[in-house]
């Protein structure tokens, strides 16, 4: 088996690479030298990000002392005005975990009847009971359940920024924008979507080694945690559709429909109705907080009913996965699978009735492969923090009563409006280095698609339009000439001094 590392003097260096990089690491001391952190060396990106992605989400703990410490139990505003809010301690006595009642199976007391989570997540929050120590009183035994949930959490973000960092071999301190990301830090613990993100982040590693079997079943792991990760399928299907990559997609999809069954057909043959109660809620829940669908009502003297916001939100999903097909299979260069990975995740989110200050976490991983850009990043996490603050400000404003004190309706919809169009400019940047490659800072030094896999170096056999036209290979742009591909593989001879990777070297990591 021939070697699959990336020498240290071959990786991506965000201070050599990014002038935002570069002017911020002058807090520390100025850009790495040349000779820093000889072969080696303890210190490797991967455990120097691991213990970052730590420090930040420890510091997102620190943030949650106000509530901790009783602005959960003593006062509904508080919690607000704290900006510590957490539903984790809120659903240990509303879901009936306090009582033992076991998920899906045992009805609930008042309207909800059921828990109203996906199967893998409901798991997740079970296991968290069973490690929480009953006899005490309530609101202490809240307190248990939520440090119990953000140590089992905490994991899951270090799992996270490990994947991330290992994704693109040559580009691992790009990992440093999701470790250091705020908007990961403040909402990290704020649910439970740290689970599925962690599992999407594992299967698109998967992926990136050319492991199609485990991304699939990682995938539906993640997907029976969380809705949001069968998403990637569809850009999956169409870059393997442009390169021809047809037994590679259906490793994926066998393996993602056998682990999703795996866990959820046991449920859904006991409980069918419990099992049922996430996809009815779905489709039951008005509009919510943080949506433009919530925008659009506050201004209308009849709001939308929920079937026709349904129906409205269905057909802009549809549009935008048009668009994005159309964008895949005629854009002169075969799209990265992160690039269109996070545009399908942003165009549900933008489209959703509801666009909550923790859905960030399914973007940051993404927007770290996709375009790891510390200004653009930067500019977006300043919007999701300003999110983050607005929308508690808001709601310690409608809860406060007389006092008025918080954020009235109209600077929470700016805020609301900021965060949108920071997402749709994030949107924007990428779709436009898909249309012109040579502004994509990861292709620049000669790659293609370092998370592609299968993909990465493949020769496109079905392109339309423009695509049509050009050399069914990829350009380098940094030198402006082509790169040279292998005539049955399709992969890119290194050249860099790297060997490129048989097929028994991308099994390993």
């Amino acid at each position: 088996m021939r070697s699959t590392r990336v020498q240290q003097s071959d990786q991506v260096r965000p201070t050599e690479d990014d002038e935002v990089a570069a002017a911020g690491s002058e807090l520390i001391g100025g850009p790495i030298g040349r000779r820093a952190l000889p072969g080696g060396h303890w210190w490797t990106p991967v455990r120097v990000i691991a213990l970052v992605a730590l420090g930040m989400f420890a510091l997102g703990l620190v943030q949650k002392i106000p509530c901790y410490d009783g602005a959960w139990f003593f006062g509904a505003s508080s919690q607000y005005t704290h900006a510590c809010y957490s539903d984790i301690p809120h659903l240990f006595q509303g879901r009936g975990f306090a009582d033992g009642l076991v998920p899906y199976f045992d009805k609930l007391s008042g309207d909800m009847q059921y828990l109203e989570y996906p199967v893998l997540t409901g798991v997740f929050m079970e296991v968290a009971s069973w490690l929480t120590p009953g006899g005490d009183a309530i609101q202490h035994r809240e307190q248990v359940y939520w440090l119990v949930n953000a140590g089992m959490l905490m994991i899951c973000a270090v799992v996270i920024a490990v994947c991330v960092t290992r994704t693109h071999r040559r580009r691992p301190w790009d990992g440093l924008l999701l470790a250091l990301a705020p908007a990961f830090a403040l909402t990290a613990t704020i649910n439970w979507d740290l689970l599925a993100v962690a599992l999407t982040a594992a299967a698109m590693l998967m992926w990136s080694r050319g492991r199609a079997i485990a991304f699939g079943v990682l995938l539906g792991l993640a997907t029976a945690a969380k809705l949001y990760p069968v998403l990637l399928l569809g850009p999956l299907l169409l870059l393997c559709w442009r390169a021809g990559k047809w037994r590679e997609f259906g490793h994926a999809l066998g393996g993602a429909a056998g682990s999703w069954l795996v866990v959820n057909l046991p449920v859904m043959l006991l409980a069918p109705e419990g099992w049922a109660k996430f996809y009815t809620f779905s489709q039951e829940r008005g509009v919510d907080f943080g949506s433009f669908w919530l925008l659009l009502s506050q201004h209308m003297s009849q709001p939308l009913s929920t079937d026709t916001v349904n129906t409205l939100a269905m057909v802009l999903m549809v549009l935008a996965c048009a668009g994005i097909a159309v964008l895949t299979l005629t854009a002169p260069r075969r799209p990265r699978f992160a690039q269109l990975a996070f545009l399908v995740v942003a165009a549900f989110i933008l489209t959703n009735k509801v666009y909550s200050p923790q859905y960030v976490l399914w973007l940051i991983p993404l927007a770290v492969l996709a375009r790891p850009r510390w200004r653009d990043f930067l500019i977006w996490q300043a919007a999701e923090v300003v999110y983050f603050l607005g929308i508690w400000m808001y709601l310690a404003f409608t809860t406060s009563g007389d006092k008025q004190q918080g954020l009235p309706t109209g600077g929470y919809q700016l805020a609301t409006a900021i965060h949108l169009l920071a997402t749709l400019y994030l949107c924007a940047v990428i779709v436009r280095d898909v249309l012109l490659p040579e502004r994509d800072v990861v292709r620049r030094p000669g790659d293609d698609d370092p998370s592609g896999g299968v993909l990465d170096g493949a020769p496109d056999l079905h392109a339309y339009g423009r695509a049509a036209q050009e050399p069914r290979h990829a350009a380098s742009y940094d030198a402006g000439e082509a790169v040279e591909w292998g005539t049955e593989s399709g992969r890119r001879k290194p050249a860099w001094g790297v060997a490129d990777d048989d097929e028994e070297g991308r099994q390993g990591p």
